[in-house]
């Protein structure tokens, strides 16, 4: 049984280890080589437990070929961050040790999210994972006296708090009405219950929580203002791993109530459709690299929607390769924002001008990152896209799937003229040639090959995630 708690010890350990090294004043590049060794080893122990199946915890914690994938999932994304961000210029030199002790915290509470089946483990995963993000974004170093890392700070926490009420106002009814607070009595209640008004409000105010973490319209308020604030490692943080754990726990969430609701999925489909439109025209209007993609990321969480308004399981698992695919597209972006911005500071467009003579792996980088997310094919923004506007075409959803269009189309506006400044342009008068280290070029050629792999053969996330979700269910 101890096997099947293995990679959450791992990165509890691991966590631990942080906690010892930051008691003394140990040196950036040994904090960063020993947290990127003890990522691997993450990753690693999730790769060994993939195949285990059996409950923990009185029955509340479910570990099953979904909630494995989804911790691989994670652990290779947290993998990347760790690998991407250097020796994290934009962090204050005396609490790196610190800053990764939050980071580990996190992401032990994300993967104790996806193995949740009980209503109070989902939120003590989910303040676990919450709070030790709210703590990694207040310790950026300052830079020229600005101190709007706190302003971000305290949005994203004050924020947080209020859709946690609302999520514990919805726990609250939905044992009232079943008498229980797992998720698998939950079900069978509901199934009789689910045309009470109580039903409904109970699992909307529930998905609110989980909203507001993979920034879905209209939770998405925060997201601008804490991508810009934040450095630049911890907002590569917030816009790739947390999404992925939503993603998961709002499967699990769907399915309680089922395909024939004639609420949720209006809501769902209100929600997927404002996050498109309202994400992409206001990142028309950006000059702020960060703030851009935190916008196209409330427009790409209206499509991980899309395949959960199907009630499907093949629907569920396209939303499973988005949500994967869009974390490898934007990783490949906040890589270049990470190496470019060599002290940490935050990036103007403008600053990417030529940047293929500066760099010609970085724009590359870059261009095959931001047309993955314009959905260009033959990358696995476009495929997923594809399959994802095909898969809701079969279920009837004809219009909303030509909105989803129009917004792609509006998306490609802005996503190119990011690829045109970089080169399209000569650099700035004394800009630098850049050269990325190896183990970012390395980290880069990865990124690119998986996004291109993924999208030509989408089977290779696709079918594992078909199997795992029909394991779930």
């Amino acid at each position: 049984m101890h096997m099947l708690f293995f990679p959450e010890l791992i990165v509890l350990l691991s966590a631990l280890v942080m906690f010892l090294v930051s008691l003394g004043s140990p040196g950036t590049a040994a904090v960063h080589r020993l947290v990127v060794i003890l990522g691997a080893a993450v990753l690693l122990a999730t790769v060994a437990c993939l195949g285990q199946e059996g409950m923990l915890f009185f029955e509340a914690y479910r570990i099953d070929r979904f909630s494995q994938l989804f911790k691989l999932l994670l652990a290779a994304a947290a993998l990347i961050v760790l690998l991407l961000s250097g020796r994290n210029p934009g962090i204050k030199t005396e609490v790196q040790a610190e800053y990764h002790l939050f980071l580990l915290i996190g992401l032990l509470g994300l993967m104790m999210l996806v193995s949740s089946v009980e209503l109070l483990a989902l939120f003590i995963a989910l303040e676990l994972s919450s709070f030790a993000v709210y703590i990694m974004v207040p310790l950026r170093r300052q830079s020229g006296g600005e101190t709007f890392q706190m302003e971000s700070a305290i949005k994203y926490l004050l924020f947080g708090v209020m859709t946690t009420g609302l999520m514990l106002f919805g726990m609250s009814y939905l044992f009232g009405l079943t008498g229980s607070t797992y998720l698998s009595v939950i079900v069978d209640q509901l199934s009789q219950l689910i045309a009470e008004p109580a039903a409904l409000v109970a699992i909307l105010l529930v998905m609110a929580g989980f909203f507001y973490k993979l920034a879905i319209f209209p939770f998405h308020f925060w997201v601008p203002d804490v991508y810009q604030g934040a450095a630049n490692e911890t907002t590569t943080f917030i816009a790739a791993v947390p999404k992925i754990a939503a993603t998961a726990v709002l499967i699990r969430l769907v399915t309680l109530a089922g395909g024939d609701s004639q609420l949720v999925t209006p809501v769902l489909l209100i929600c997927s459709i404002g996050a498109m439109f309202y994400g992409n025209l206001c990142a028309l209007a950006q000059k702020d690299l960060k703030r851009m993609l935190g916008y196209s990321g409330i427009s790409h969480a209206g499509f991980v929607l899309f395949g959960l308004l199907t009630f499907q399981n093949e629907g569920y698992a396209l939303a499973t390769y988005y949500v994967a695919g869009y974390a490898l597209m934007n990783l490949a972006c906040f890589l270049v924002i990470c190496t470019v911005a060599t002290a940490g500071q935050n990036l103007a467009i403008e600053d990417l001008s030529g940047l293929h003579r500066r760099s010609p792996l970085l724009a590359l980088t870059l261009a095959i990152g931001l047309f993955a997310l314009a959905g260009i094919p033959p990358f696995v923004g476009f495929t997923g896209k594809f399959m994802l506007l095909v898969n809701a075409f079969k279920q009837g959803l004809v219009i909303p799937v030509i909105l989803a269009a129009i917004n792609t189309a509006i998306a490609l506006f802005y996503y190119l003229s990011v690829v045109r400044i970089a080169y399209c342009t000569d650099p700035h008068p004394g800009a630098l040639r850049l050269q990325p280290g190896l183990t970012r070029s390395l980290t880069a050629v990865v990124l690119l090959l998986a996004i291109i792999a993924l999208g030509v053969i989408p089977g290779l996330l696709v079918q594992p995630a078909v199997m795992s979700i029909g394991a779930m269910l």
